[in-house]
């Protein structure tokens, strides 16, 4: 039996009926065609469906969609504002920090995080925000570079 479950998802309401079990990235990939968040894993390991639940960067196949009735979800087509990214983004493009893009969107929301609890983070507070973000492409160093970069610019 399915529940009805109203979210908030980059400022726009919906209302959506959903399995019980149904997560949340299923629900915002499938549902509401907001395909920027990724599935990778599927079990909280690698961070590429990480989406702010609220301001706060969760797992999003770890949350049931019913959990998240009522709250504000933020995924990574929130953060832009028109056809301007947002600094954070701009920051992941001009160092690089974007390969294949794969785990690009979690990546830059947790980085949002980070900046949003910490403006300034240091290196290491900044590598210990992203530990539960896995990429395979960049070696983590222009990422690393590129949260630094945004701290610069970066308001909440």
């Amino acid at each position: 039996m399915k529940q009805l479950v109203h979210l908030t998802v980059n400022g726009l309401e919906h209302d959506l009926a959903v399995a019980p079990h149904r997560t949340l990235v299923e629900a915002l990939r499938e549902d509401l065609g907001l395909t920027g968040t990724k599935l990778g894993c599927g079990e909280g390991d690698c961070g590429a469906c990480t989406v702010l639940l609220d301001g706060r960067a969760v797992n999003s196949c770890l949350v049931l969609a019913v959990q998240a009735d009522g709250r504000q979800v933020t995924t990574i087509e929130g953060l832009a504002e028109g056809r301007a990214l947002h600094p954070i983004q701009q920051a992941f493009v001009d160092h690089g920090a974007i390969q294949c893009g794969f785990c690009s969107p979690g990546m830059i929301l947790m980085a949002k995080a980070i900046l949003d609890a910490n403006p300034k983070p240091s290196e290491a507070e900044v590598r210990a925000g992203i530990a539960g973000n896995l990429c395979r492409c960049t070696g983590y160093e222009q990422i690393i570079e590129a949260v630094k970069a945004a701290s610069s610019v970066h308001q909440k």
